[in-house]
């Protein structure tokens, strides 16, 4: 009996949606109580996977290497035909909990290919969908681009009003201290207002 490796991978520390590390580990363990478990955060664009790479480097004829979703293994269809025919020329069976075991034959080739493409195409759907929901809100009144202002309008007049330059006491690095207000945002500030005098 070979080896029995489950793989877990996240985009993110905090992914959601019953895809954590801890969730994707134990689904593994249920079918497997005896697998070894290796984990790594990448995003699924990411190439470079050091820890998926030493898998599949070092998995042997006989063993077994065993994810929770399809998606945990490969980015794209091509990849994913790629990374388990490898496995496959290998002797490695290939086992994928919401799917079952994939074999190497004609109907499990033809099976896999069809789940990547799938999982390929929502992946996809959901970046448009993100695009386009960035889209319609960038077209609605207030919207700005990027994270939302920290500091009230009050908290940045009364912290430019302390600055040497709009004729308080002190420098933006005294300013920062005593107000918690970062000296980048201090001199932004300054900066885009003196922008809207001129305009």
């Amino acid at each position: 009996m070979g080896k029995i490796i489950g793989y877990c991978r996240v985009s993110s520390k905090g992914q959601l949606d019953n895809n954590s590390l801890e969730q994707q580990e134990n689904t593994i363990l249920e079918k497997y109580a005896n697998a070894v478990i290796y984990k790594e955060q990448f995003t699924g664009t990411t190439t470079d996977r050091p820890v998926l790479k030493s898998i599949l480097s070092d998995l042997e004829q006989g063993d077994t290497l065993v994810v929770s979703k399809l998606d945990r293994l490969a980015r794209n269809t091509v990849e994913g035909i790629d990374t388990v025919q490898k496995l496959f020329d290998k002797g490695v069976a290939v086992h994928v909990l919401n799917v079952g075991l994939l074999e190497n034959t004609s109907m499990g080739k033809f099976f896999l290919t069809t789940l990547l493409a799938v999982a390929e195409m929502e992946r996809n759907t959901i970046i448009e969908r993100t695009q386009t929901g960035k889209a319609i809100a960038k077209t609605k009144a207030g919207f700005k681009e990027g994270r939302p202002k920290s500091y009230t309008r009050k908290q940045l007049d009364h912290a430019l009003s302390m600055l040497s330059v709009n004729g308080g006491k002190h420098s933006y690095n005294e300013v920062a201290d005593i107000t918690n207000i970062s000296k980048s945002t201090l001199i932004r500030e300054v900066r885009n207002r003196k922008v809207e005098v001129l305009k």
